[in-house]
């Protein structure tokens, strides 16, 4: 039922929120519902824009604190020069120092940005949970997959389902090589009865893909006409475009289908999106040979790919919901990058300083000097790496106009490689060099 193999901590922390995520889930749902809809695929495109509206305030203050890295990025790749190759303590702490300090000038911490992807990390996990694993969280959805387990055991509800219930269903699971895997697998039924044996139940029938519906009908004759009316709803709520939510794009076959679309889209989509944050993330100077610079743009390549093979080898939910955050992400993207391009720097630098300063403040620091022009910095190194960019292009052409002199001065008159030619580059290194 697990998406992410997770620590029982982590699961602890994403529990809550997964239950709220479902919630919001299971509403959206009984929205569409009241119009006529019952489809799995809008609603998780409809989730993910509430997911991502609800998120946004987060988003717009990582995207600043983003921006001002761009900005802080060379004085804090200046300090790290400063002491390249130097390991000792004194240096280390030297250099730690003075980095705390260009942090401070700008308002902002060491562990800011860092701060904003630790919140937002158990939210994204959990929110994969709840769109791998809908019919735990749906109520409607999990009505039809209750119905087949009724049916199937024999049971008039979840609590009179007795250990050994499900025996007959997972024996059906090996037949038709239905996969059993998650943080806890669905194949250890030991001591497992009641609500929680139902719901592992309900697990194994949502990863059926149409055929093995069709195989299941067979298997239980009794149970057949329950099954394929359920059967029927549940593929046409899975049903999105033409593709079965409930099963992966690549089913062993590398013959092309429609449900290729989703992680193609999923790799398209995520790619442009990181394009546009680059481009709020990129510095002044434009330094395209920065190590970070470099390692991002190699990650921009790197991480659409890995949705395009994650999208062929998960459910197809989980792209439909890749594909939609995407395509949500990059028209927010483009506000943000809108509203930052019109910001003052140094305006958003002294309103980062006043709040680091409350924060001292309550700590019983004095507080820290506001910077009127903290950006200043930044022009006043492009104009010195300026300047010593000309002077390294005067000394070179200077040294290039001497040898050019040298040269024309030494190879004059006699044929070059003959013995008067180099009695001759003698002679007048002599003069040349006594009129010194």
């Amino acid at each position: 039922m697990e998406y992410f193999v997770l620590t029982k901590v982590s699961g602890a922390i994403m529990g809550p929120i997964s239950l709220v995520l479902g919630w919001i889930m299971d509403m959206l749902f009984k929205f569409t519902d009241a119009f006529g809809i019952m489809n799995i695929g809008l609603s998780i495109i409809l989730f993910t824009l509430v997911v991502k509206l609800l998120m946004f305030p987060m988003t717009i203050k990582q995207q600043k604190s983003s921006k001002l890295m761009a900005v802080m990025q060379p004085e804090i790749q200046a300090i790290q020069n400063k002491y390249k190759g130097r390991t000792d303590n004194d240096s280390m702490m030297k250099m730690n120092m003075e980095t705390k300090a260009v942090y401070e000038k700008y308002g902002t911490s060491m562990t800011g940005g860092c701060l904003q992807l630790v919140i937002q990390l158990p939210i994204m996990l959990a929110l994969y949970r709840v769109i791998y694993s809908i019919p735990a969280y749906v109520t409607p959805v999990k009505e039809h997959f209750m119905n087949v387990v009724y049916a199937i055991t024999g049971a008039s509800s979840a609590a009179s389902l007795g250990e050994g219930a499900a025996s007959s269903l997972m024996q059906f699971a090996t037949d038709n090589n239905v996969v059993l895997t998650g943080m806890n697998a669905i194949g250890d039924l030991t001591g497992v009865t009641g609500q929680a044996l139902a719901d592992k139940m309900v697990d194994l029938l949502y990863k059926l893909n149409p055929e093995q519906w069709t195989a299941l009908a067979g298997a239980f004759p009794d149970a057949a006409s329950t099954i394929t009316t359920n059967a029927e709803a549940i593929m046409h709520m899975n049903s999105f475009f033409g593709i079965n939510l409930a099963s992966n794009p690549f089913n062993g076959s590398f013959v092309p289908n429609i449900a290729w679309i989703i992680p193609v889209l999923a790799g398209l989509t995520q790619w442009y999106s990181s394009k546009l944050m680059m481009a709020n993330q990129s510095t002044p100077q434009g330094d395209e040979n920065n190590m970070g610079t470099q390692m991002m743009k190699q990650m921009n390549i790197i991480m659409p790919l890995m949705s395009v093979w994650f999208c062929f080898t998960f459910p197809a939910a989980i792209g439909v919901y890749w594909v939609a955050s995407s395509v949500f992400m990059i028209i927010q993207q483009v506000i943000v990058n809108a509203y930052l391009n019109k910001m003052d720097l140094d305006e958003l630098i002294r309103r980062n300083v006043e709040k680091a300063n409350k924060k001292r403040a309550k700590k019983g620091l004095p507080p820290q000097k506001v910077n009127q022009n903290a950006t200043a910095t930044l022009k006043n190194m492009q104009v010195k790496a300026e300047r010593a960019e000309a002077s390294r292009a005067e000394k070179i052409e200077r040294t290039k106009k001497q040898i050019e002199e040298s040269t024309s001065y030494y190879n004059s008159d006699p044929k070059p490689g003959s013995m008067a030619a180099k009695a001759n580059m003698v002679a007048k290194y002599n003069e040349k060099h006594n009129k010194k």
